[in-house]
């Protein structure tokens, strides 16, 4: 799954019929939303780039109705800002927001995981080898280039950490967790090589899925912070 063409979380979308009840978007609509959402998080389009409406739309091919429509739905994502009354550009990179995300990621996630680990059953272990399973076969970077990812890679880690989390009881606080990952590899895009040193990242997720099955709550807690700590050490390093 390419990220540019990734489909959002939110439960905005409507069947593809041609009409839609009043006051929800489009499915046209919402296609267009999902492929400027995942240009924003993949670096196509950069922070503070001025987006420009007729542009979009030949770029996009739609019309400027749902390519408004669409900005609008990204600036409750906090992924777009609109300026003034001149139109929208893509929500600035800083440090600020960053720190921000880092800590608000780690809160949330614990508790998800803890409630996860509370609520376990063996349907969601299942799922969770499984997953680390499908992730541990790939390679985040084939080849020599550390910056560039593996879509495949990508879409698998993002499938674990879900799965960590999906026994929490709360679609509330997935949405929000999903939402969380999806703006963190917007700053893993933008911060590039520096971000990824050489780092056992699958002995992370081994140890992580260890805790994580031996119910061991605090254990898996600060493996999973101390991920996205290091993780963010180096991020802030190549953003600063």
């Amino acid at each position: 799954m390419k990220t540019t063409h990734a489909r959002t979380p939110l439960a905005l979308a409507t069947k593809q019929t041609g009409t839609h009840e009043v006051g929800q978007p489009t499915s046209r609509t919402m296609d267009v939303f999902a492929r400027i959402r995942g240009d924003i998080l993949a670096g196509v389009l950069v922070p503070s780039q001025r987006l420009k409406i007729d542009e979009l739309s030949t770029t996009y091919a739609a019309s400027l109705s749902p390519i408004r429509e669409a900005l609008s739905l990204l600036t409750s994502e906090r992924l777009v800002e609109r300026i003034d009354q001149r139109g929208f550009r893509v929500a600035p990179a800083t440090l600020q927001e960053f720190d921000e995300l880092l800590d608000t990621r780690c809160w949330l996630e614990e508790r998800a995981l803890r409630e996860s680990i509370r609520c376990a059953t063996p349907a969601w272990e299942e799922e969770l080898v499984l997953a680390h399973h499908r992730l541990a076969r790939l390679e985040r970077s084939p080849g020599v280039r550390l910056s560039g990812v593996d879509q495949d890679w990508e879409t698998s880690h993002k499938a674990f950490h879900a799965a960590l989390l999906a026994a929490c009881g709360s679609s509330i606080l997935l949405r929000f967790c999903e939402q969380l990952y999806d703006m963190n590899i917007r700053y893993r895009q933008i911060a590039g090589v520096v971000a990824y040193p050489r780092r056992n990242i699958k002995a992370e997720h081994q140890s992580l899925l260890d805790a994580a099955l031996a119910h061991d709550a605090d254990t898996a807690v600060l493996r999973l912070t101390d991920h996205y700590r290091r993780t963010g050490a180096h991020l802030r390093k190549a953003l600063s």
